[in-house]
Formats: C-alpha cells, sequence, structure tokens
C-alpha cells in the first residue's frame, strides 16, 4: 500500500466515527456535520465510492442505534447527491465552499422532505406537499447553519493544516 492510500483510508475511518459520533452529541435537529463531510469528501477523495460512501455509512450506523425511519433513504440520497456536488467542484475557494454549502442544504431540504411527504405523513396530495415543507422550514435554518459552519472549518482547516502543520517552514 502506498502512503496517500494509508492516510486517506485512515481519514475517511477518522469522519465516518466523527460523524457517528456527533448524531449522539447533537447541538440541535438537523444541525450536523454530515453535509459538510459529505461535500468536503466529494472534493478530496479520488475514490469516488468510498467519498459517497463516507457520509451514508455514518448515517446508517448512528441509525442503527437512533432508530430507522421512512425517510432514510432520502437522507442516504441527499448526502450521496452533496457528495457528488463536491466532486464538480472547480475549485476551493471560500467562494465555491459557501455557495456549494448552500447548494449542498437546499438539496437536503428538498430531497429529504420529497421523502416524507411520499412516507405519506402529509397525505399524499399537493397540499400535503406544501404543508411538508412548510413545516420543515424551521429545520432548514439548523441544516443551512451548520451546513456553512462546518464547511468553513472542515476546508478552512484542511487548508491550514496542508499549509502550515503538513509543509513545516524551513528553520534558517
Amino acid at each position: 500500500m502506498n502512503n496517500r492510500f494509508d492516510v486517506s483510508f485512515f481519514i475517511a475511518v477518522a469522519f465516518i466515527i466523527l460523524l457517528i459520533a456527533s448524531r449522539f452529541l447533537s447541538l440541535a435537529p438537523n444541525f450536523s456535520p454530515v453535509m459538510a463531510v459529505a461535500l468536503f469528501s466529494g472534493v478530496f477523495f479520488a475514490n469516488r465510492k468510498i467519498a459517497i460512501l463516507i457520509p451514508i455509512i455514518a448515517m446508517f450506523v448512528s441509525d442503527l442505534f437512533l432508530g430507522l425511519h421512512s425517510a432514510m433513504i432520502g437522507v442516504y440520497v441527499s448526502f450521496g447527491l452533496i457528495a457528488l456536488l463536491g466532486m464538480r467542484m472547480k475549485e476551493v475557494s471560500v467562494k465555491s465552499v459557501f455557495g456549494n454549502s448552500l447548494l449542498g442544504a437546499i438539496i437536503f431540504f428538498v430531497v429529504t422532505n420529497f421523502a416524507v411527504w411520499t412516507a405519506g405523513w402529509y397525505g399524499h396530495t399537493f397540499a400535503g406537499l406544501v404543508v411538508c415543507y412548510e413545516m420543515a422550514i424551521p429545520f432548514f435554518r439548523a441544516t443551512l447553519a451548520s451546513s456553512v459552519l462546518y464547511s468553513g472549518l472542515l476546508f478552512g482547516g484542511f487548508y491550514f493544516a496542508e499549509k502550515f502543520a503538513l509543509n513545516p517552514a524551513k528553520v534558517k
């Protein structure tokens, strides 16, 4: 095995463990780093399957303890789509990370609430669909805030680690 694979593998495992733990230590409903990790994984993991599986595995394992529900597939699909969004990022900049964090939160909102509606929680009518999305608006605030905050911390932390910790200053 080459050194780059070892580092990527351990980062992937660390992400999964941290994400599982974060679900048990949640500050508020829908305030989670999972979306940011999905975006980050899409950007930085060369293996697309691993990039998509990291958030899905973390969610599934924690769902086994927290409880399975009828909208799980929508949650998993949304995180897979967010990882794909990361794969399509052409550059990593404050603007692109911020914009894709916002877009990721919107994707999550649309996909997961559609899954809730299809599960029949609000009736299978157009009015039920509208009510479903209306009822989810308060949760969207936390989703949006956590997506932007954790993406900033993750991408920014990686940038500074790469710049300063992984490339130490030369001693004169």
